[in-house]
């Protein structure tokens, strides 16, 4: 289940683009058109900020960076509606996607506007059974393709619908565009909230439903080549209602899979069939491996789901925590099924993403961040706490850990080992899960207005 967000109130731009390709209904999407190539692909070079947590397993870390001395706010773009999803960064470039389904290219010493695309108008909450961001357009965070040079992004339009643009990274040209609805239920009832991933040449998109559980969704994990042409592969969690894939860190490559976080679904008692979840996806979408706690049936009832934060790999671990706040360790190569994780402890009431470096995890908390650290024999210990409003989802990097408080609209660097405040400053308002990003002497925001840089001295 998705948790409050903000509003914002941008109105829509009145331009529509037409589709690239034709689709079918509830079904699923059939071929697209073809496409032309991107004219200015860019490889991933050192300082470029690619995807959600900047690498495909969402480790949220950095090296190389110079240590933070100062935080200046170097410069504020506004744009036509709130950031929800994180700024991507690709060479001189800053990539940013509102609520109003418009993407931007902007200058990254300047903030100055590039280039920007708009997809169309977004939702609004008087079409929608429920939720609370209004209006809905691009939430999860855009992906980066360095072969093709494109940016892909999710916009919601109005009525419901759910589409793929793949621009120009360089001049927003939109080269790719393709209705991505989810496979099972109500398209108008989905929200894609968690952030995108690439593998395999594929853009790898997750569905879960509006804040207030409300109408016929089902989580699911879709799969569109990248150049837009050329079948979708579909996964569902096979719950009746529900089991929504939603945290804002998204799927997270471990290798050659996919691995997810599920939340509550309408099953309370009988076999779980993979709500409350984490599960191992191959890049066709095939469940490879499986667990959910022993008490899912009471998770479920009470929406106490491991959804709320994508699972981290920490050396042959993976880590899942969600809403109960019990954190539980599990053998990277067997989950190990109902009740099968390796050891447990009680940290907090997790959503987003976490950060990994090495054997520490810094986990955002409903009120704080938490040091975690992850022992080579199983073990799970907490360490240092911060306390805050509402902690966003923490990235690490110039010697600091970086986190920003979206219930106080406060940005904190934060000493790794002791968790002292070496460096804070407001930011205004941010929504909720936001994460900064990390480029150079710079630290991205952004906002319910656009996108904030701070230098770091």
């Amino acid at each position: 289940m998705a948790v409050p967000g903000r509003r914002t109130d941008a109105v829509a731009a009145a331009l529509v683009l037409l589709l690239a390709g034709c689709t079918s209904g509830n079904s699923g999407p059939v071929p697209a058109q073809a496409v032309t190539a991107a004219r200015s692909a860019t490889p991933s070079a050192a300082g470029d900020w690619p995807t959600y947590h900047r690498d495909p397993a969402r480790t949220g870390v950095v090296s190389g960076l110079p240590a933070v001395r100062s935080l200046t706010r170097t410069w504020s773009a506004a744009l036509d509606g709130a950031v929800y999803g994180q700024p991507l960064v690709v060479g001189s470039r800053v990539l940013a996607a509102t609520e109003n389904n418009t993407l931007y290219g902007l200058d990254a010493a300047s903030g100055a506007v590039l280039w920007s695309r708009h997809l169309g108008p977004p939702a609004r909450a008087a079409e929608l059974p429920c939720g609370n961001i209004d209006p809905l357009g691009i939430t999860g965070t855009p992906v980066y393709d360095p072969s093709g040079g494109l940016v892909y992004a999710v916009a919601e339009l109005s009525g419901g619908r759910h589409e793929l643009a793949g621009l120009d990274a360089g001049t927003g040209e939109l080269v790719v565009r393709r209705e991505v609805e989810p496979p099972k239920g109500d398209p108008l009832a989905h929200q894609q909230r968690a952030a995108l991933a690439l593998l395999d040449g594929r853009v790898v998109i997750a569905y879960g439903g509006l804040f207030g559980d409300c109408g016929d969704y089902t989580g699911s994990v879709l799969s569109v080549p990248a150049t837009g042409a050329g079948p979708v592969l579909t996964y569902s969690v096979p719950t009746g209602r529900e089991g929504g894939i939603w945290a804002a860190g998204g799927p997270v490559v471990d290798g050659g899979r996919l691995l997810v976080s599920v939340g509550n679904g309408a099953e309370t008692s009988g076999t779980n069939q993979g709500s409350d979840s984490v599960l191992a996806l191959t890049p066709q979408l095939v469940r490879t491996d499986f667990f959910a706690p022993a008490s899912w049936q009471q998770d479920n009832a009470d929406d106490l789901d491991l959804g709320s934060l994508s699972p981290v790999r920490v050396g042959r671990f993976v880590l899942t925590v969600g809403k109960r706040g019990t954190g539980y360790l599990l053998d990277a190569g067997h989950f190990g099924g109902v009740g099968g994780q390796l050891s447990q402890a009680a940290l907090c009431p997790a959503y987003g993403g976490a950060a990994v470096s090495g054997g520490t995890v810094y986990l955002p908390c409903q009120d704080g961040l938490l040091q975690v650290t992850v022992g080579d024999d199983g073990s799970l210990r907490s360490g240092w706490r911060l306390p805050l409003h509402g902690a966003g989802s923490p990235v690490v990097g110039g010697g600091a850990v970086w986190v920003l408080d979206y219930g106080a609209g406060q940005l904190y660097a934060l000493d790794p080992v002791g968790g002292q405040v070496l460096r804070q400053t407001s930011v205004g308002a941010v929504p909720r899960f936001a994460s900064p990003v990390l480029t150079g002497g710079r630290v991205l925001v952004g906002t319910m207005a656009g996108v904030t840089a701070f230098g770091t001295g």
